[in-house]
């Protein structure tokens, strides 16, 4: 259900961050663009670019998914291999493996005692200097602290966060630096899918009104 929107919105913060697109747009509003120049907000190529993802389901490879329109190599993480589809290739590697060789990497796990603080000062330091990282999951996923630290330090190219880990509260850290891209949690926030989820939710309580279990509970 939520699947599409934020595959579709991990692609945005991904492309926003490589081509400078909120700064831009910053740019022009404010009235501080002072013209082209051939220097200006250089971004990174996307195209043949490598992509690592942690977390490979169904919203993990769904961005997957979308890559190959980019030409990109995708690499991932996760508890095990999964089938590759037709014609597509995907290379299952270990978690540090990925950090070390991605040039965007995206965060697609749930919260767990395990995935809690899964990114941290380590795996950070993992990472190329060009890397940027992309998490659209959940925000303890990523230590917050040591990713403010990584992106002053330049550690890492950039970070693009709709999610945080003390949400609704952002980090003064985050907010003030330049190389991160900064969403409100905007993951499955379309017209379709919202009333898709209006939908399900009104099909659990007929459901449960007519003494028949909720087709969608949770346990």
């Amino acid at each position: 259900m939520l699947t599409d929107a934020t595959a579709d919105l991990t692609w945005a913060v991904l492309l926003a961050l490589a081509r400078h697109i909120a700064k831009g747009d910053t740019w022009i509003r404010t009235g501080d663009w002072p013209g082209w120049t051939p220097t200006q907000l250089l971004g990174a190529d996307v195209s043949g670019k490598t992509l690592g993802i942690v977390g490979m389901g169904r919203i993990g490879q769904a961005v997957a998914q979308r890559a190959s329109g980019f030409r990109m190599s995708v690499i991932y993480a996760g508890r095990h291999p999964v089938p590759t589809p037709p014609g597509l290739t995907w290379e299952w590697h270990p978690l540090d493996t990925v950090l070390a060789k991605s040039d965007f990497l995206s965060l697609h796990v749930p919260l767990t005692g395990t995935t809690r603080h899964l990114i941290g000062r380590r795996e950070l330091r993992l990472m190329k200097p060009t890397a940027y990282l992309i998490n659209t999951s959940r925000g303890p996923v990523i230590d917050e602290a040591a990713l403010v630290s990584a992106l002053e330090a330049h550690t890492i190219a950039g970070a693009g966060l709709d999610v945080y880990e003390h949400e609704p509260m952002v980090s003064a850290g985050l907010i003030t630096l330049p190389n991160v891209v900064l969403l409100p949690h905007l993951g499955s926030a379309t017209l379709e899918t919202r009333v898709r989820m209006g939908l399900i939710c009104l099909d659990n309580i007929a459901a449960v009104l007519g003494g028949r279990p909720a087709p969608n509970r949770v346990n």
